[in-house]
């Protein structure tokens, strides 16, 4: 149909519609009553047109390459590879492998598993030889494998390296003259469960990215970013618009040629104890943000999972979420959805703009890990944590079922199986760790209580 079906109709200007609005505001102030601002200082107008727009953004974003990830730890190598086939056979189309000990028997992890599906690898040690061992097992297979390996992850998770800044580095630079694999992660999802507004996060992790770059010359292979989702729906969308934007910047200052990938996952931050199958729509909206947003794998949370241990059910629901997601809701169809669309465009352009500022202050500072040394980086995240936390007290930010409209019946207390809220561990670190924590901890622990 090449004909315009709305040529007879005369173009409408945002001055037009301003008028309009302000008519039917009936003398109330239009920039007071309808503009609001956000915790990143950005202020949302309440439409936005085509003669105010200016597409600078330089975005692609392929969804229709997203894959399904279920993450699976491995505590017994024979049941994790029993589960990964159940778990490939049920919908899934990648494995997160999350290893504690060295001594892990890859073949035996990898049994019968399908060549064409994706798999990585995250351990919670740092180790050469283990990675070569498993670049040589990728190889010998022929098996896709991604590593995940992030010791700034694990300073400002921990509080400590996994040995000493120097030695992690010195492993790190073997590790990329050896290995044809990627191998270089960033848990960008600290910053989000922490609290950190949405600049920070796109901030921290640019700043955590140049780290790498600073101290490991000539990467080779691309890099992997993992990144929690939140429920701001169109701002997660920029923001991960706006995150692979600024590293492809990034990259091109050192020369780096291969596009960053983006494991996504739902927030914790948000996630209720009391009323949790709410946590299923909640999930549902963070993974719709994360897959239009152009994330390159998206993994889920099993609604039950802040306090029941790993179970069929929780995994099996929280996988088909994004099986409807993917094959009946069509996500994977267009490719960039979001181009084009004023109020996104504007918002990632916004995002990255104030985040590149902030990336620029981090780095005439000292960078990420002088600020982490210092306490900078902590305190920030704090700061923005508490305004967030002081909205969600005064009921101003709304979690459904905990703070509005809770059912006073609901009891959980006989049903923790895992404990849902920070754990106190007192020991000697190198710096203050950057600790993750839910809105609705305070008022859910006063809940229990009183059960």
């Amino acid at each position: 149909m090449s004909e315009k079906i709305f040529q007879d109709f005369d173009a409408v200007s945002s001055k037009q519609w301003k008028q309009k609005i302000q008519a039917e505001l009936k003398g109330a102030d239009y920039n007071q009553t309808l503009i609001w601002e956000t915790l990143e200082g950005i202020k949302v107008k309440p439409f936005y047109h085509n003669d105010e727009f200016e597409n600078k953004t330089t975005v692609t974003t392929r969804i229709s390459k997203f894959k399904i990830l279920q993450r699976i730890y491995v505590f017994n190598v024979e049941k994790s590879n029993k589960r990964a086939k159940e778990t490939l056979n049920r919908g899934a189309e990648s494995i997160c492998f999350i290893i504690e000990k060295p001594q892990t028997d890859l073949a035996d992890l990898f049994s019968q598993l399908p060549k064409e599906a994706l798999y990585y690898i995250k351990t919670l040690f740092l180790s050469a030889e283990f990675s070569a061992k498993i670049n040589d097992f990728a190889k010998a297979n022929s098996l896709e494998i991604k590593i995940l390996l992030d010791p700034i992850g694990q300073l400002s998770r921990d509080g400590n390296w996994f040995a000493n800044l120097d030695s992690d580095f010195s492993i790190l630079n073997t590790i990329n003259a050896q290995s044809q694999l990627p191998f270089l992660s960033i848990d960008a999802g600290l910053y989000q469960n922490a609290g950190a507004n949405i600049v920070q996060q796109i901030a921290y992790t640019l700043a955590h990215t140049n780290e790498y770059f600073n101290r490991i010359p000539n990467i080779k292979p691309q890099i992997l970013i993992e990144v929690s989702v939140g429920s701001n729906y169109f701002f997660e969308i920029a923001k991960l618009r706006a995150l692979r934007m600024l590293f492809d910047v990034l990259k091109e200052e050192y020369n780096h040629d291969s596009n960053c990938h983006i494991i996504a996952l739902p927030t914790k931050r948000n996630k209720t104890l009391y009323d949790y199958n709410v946590n299923m729509l909640r999930t549902t909206t963070e993974c719709m943000s994360a897959i239009l947003g152009g994330a390159d794998a998206v993994s889920n949370l099993a609604y039950d999972g802040l306090f029941h241990k790993e179970n069929e059910f929780g995994d099996r629901i929280s996988r088909n979420q994004l099986l409807v997601l993917k094959h009946e809701s069509h996500f994977d169809k267009v490719d960039n959805p979001a181009d084009g669309a004023y109020y996104i465009e504007t918002l990632t352009e916004q995002l990255a703009e104030k985040a590149l500022e902030l990336f620029k202050d981090i780095e005439k500072n000292g960078g990420l890990i002088t600020q982490l040394i210092q306490g900078t980086i902590q305190r920030k995240i704090s700061e923005s944590a508490e305004k967030e936390q002081k909205l969600f007290d005064e009921g101003k930010e709304i979690l459904l079922g905990t703070n509005k409209y809770p059912n006073p019946e609901d009891r959980m207390k006989n049903d923790l199986e895992l404990f849902p809220f920070v754990k106190q561990n007192s020991r000697k670190t190198l710096i203050t760790p950057i600790i993750e924590k839910r809105l609705a901890e305070k008022l859910e622990q006063e809940r229990l209580a009183t059960e």
